[in-house]
């Protein structure tokens, strides 16, 4: 292309991927049984999550307004809380609540995620729209709406995660966080597609947050709240492209030197392995029993078996071999010191050596408490992380998506433990049968420790009644979580 050309004002027409988002996100239909019953449980689950994270003071103080006195009666409610507030600022609670404990489902391809997170927009909104709604008489979404704006947004954000790696170009996997809830929120706010286009542009010219907060040595919590603020940026560009109709930019991944693909994915184009539709909703991975990074869920079980072989042979332990994906290598194999709960949860080491001694891993296992115990440093430092090929594989294999690991123990007698390996966890949707009562069990305990019995029970019974879920209206469910 010639100077000439890249300084041309001609307005192109808008790119391709921005145009499939909006055409999607406005025409598609979802019909399938399958993601709608994911999708259900995914909610219950990622409301669950949050609920738990209210026990921890370093997310609660994220909670509220921005500021003292920013609060608006009628708006947006914040589960687990007494709070209303505008719908941008209630993004950020309700995405800080799900994500906090890295409990919530999960997505791992060339790139990895959690796509409930846009559960911190669309609940904001879709409580926001529905309450505004019901006041001037007319009718709020109902339970199934949300689902399937969910549906959606897992679908936009998975998709794209397929073949596109935002961290080997050192950005965070939260960006498709604010792509997917942009235009799920553009949608729901009465936006054309011209509207989500422009919605779509905007967040792509906001490019992405870097990795730093994950990896050491500057592991700590902004990760935590990360996915918070991109569901926050997400309603900003939203209400900004279907209520104000500001400008967008059709080119905003394209364009020469000044686009997206130029400035941050080294000038290469997006590319993408199927059509939307709802694969991903349909094959989640859901945490089930374990609050971990989720290339480890299997490491952690595989611990879990073995602890009966060596909870009294600790101090007997030589070496302890773990053997993972690329991916798990490249994320979470940590030596030395853990600065934080940040750095704890994304170390697989860590991950393996709790349940090894204890027979177990929760979410106070990542405390400053349990990590004094010297023999968790002492396991850590008898630990090699190293490549398997295999899991490697059928991690990218798009009929499988296994997270495969394998433990095996070592002791100083020349004895050791059997290699114990796991291609796939319980949350993943070939256990789906195992893993849901599971997870409804996980659900249940954390709602009955924050919420009133009477709230609870009822919340339970609508997990048991799919119908009467689906058509319960938004305000009502989300009254349930009220405090």
């Amino acid at each position: 292309m010639s100077h000439a050309d890249i300084r041309s004002a001609v307005r192109p027409k808008p790119d391709q991927p921005m145009v499939d988002i909006a055409d999607y996100v406005i025409d598609t239909k979802i019909d399938s049984a399958e993601a709608y019953d994911t999708a259900r449980y995914m909610l219950l689950d990622s409301l669950a999550c949050a609920m738990l994270a209210m026990k921890f003071p370093d997310c609660v103080k994220h909670l509220g307004p921005l500021v003292p006195g920013g609060e608006l009666p009628g708006g947006a409610r914040v589960p687990g809380t007494s709070f209303e507030l505008d719908p941008v600022q209630a993004a950020f609670n309700i995405g800080t609540l799900v994500r906090w404990l890295d409990f919530n489902d999960t997505w791992l391809a060339a790139e990895w995620g959690h796509p409930s997170d846009n559960l911190g927009t669309i609940l904001a909104v879709g409580d926001y729209l529905s309450r505004k709604a019901e006041k001037e008489g007319g009718k709020g979404l109902t339970v199934r709406d949300v689902l399937g704006w969910a549906i959606k947004a897992h679908e936009i954000q998975g998709v794209y995660a397929l073949q596109n790696s935002f961290n080997r170009v050192g950005l965070d996997h939260v960006i498709l966080v604010r792509l997917a809830s942009t235009a799920v929120a553009t949608a729901m706010l009465g936006g054309d597609k011209e509207a989500v286009i422009t919605a779509v542009s905007h967040s792509w010219i906001d490019n992405g947050v870097l990795r730093t907060y994950r990896h050491a040595p500057n592991t700590g919590p902004r990760k935590s709240w990360a996915a918070g603020d991109a569901c926050r940026r997400a309603v900003i560009h939203a209400i900004n492209a279907a209520h104000k109709k500001v400008v967008g930019y059709p080119s905003a991944l394209s364009a020469k030197t000044w686009g997206f693909y130029d400035i941050a994915f080294k000038g290469k184009e997006f590319q993408f392995e199927r059509p939307f539709g709802s694969y991903v909703m349909e094959n989640v991975l859901f945490k089930i029993s374990y609050p971990a990074e989720f290339h480890a869920q299997t490491a952690v079980e595989c611990a879990m078996q073995l602890h009966g072989q060596v909870k009294d042979r600790i101090d007997q332990i030589e070496k302890i071999v773990i053997e993972t994906q690329e991916a798990g290598v490249r994320i979470i194999d940590k030596t030395g010191p853990l600065a934080n709960y940040a750095d704890r949860d994304h170390c697989i080491q860590y991950m393996v050596a709790v349940p090894l001694i204890f027979g177990r891993l929760t979410a106070a296992d990542y405390n400053d408490d349990v990590a004094a115990d010297p023999r968790i440093d002492a396991l850590r430092d008898k630990m090699t992380v190293q490549e398997n090929p295999q899991f490697t594989k059928d991690y990218f294999d798009s009929d499988k998506r296994y997270i495969g690991n394998s433990v095996q123990v070592f002791f100083k007698d020349g004895s050791s433990t059997d290699k114990v390996s796991i291609d796939y966890p319980i949350g993943h949707r070939k256990r789906r049968g195992e893993g849901i009562p599971v997870l409804l069990a996980k659900c249940e305990a954390a709602l009955r420790a924050h919420l009133p019995a009477g709230q609870v029970d009822r919340l339970m019974a609508l997990a048991a009644d799919p119908k009467a879920l689906d058509a319960l209206p938004l305000s009502d469910f989300i009254q349930l979580y009220q405090q």
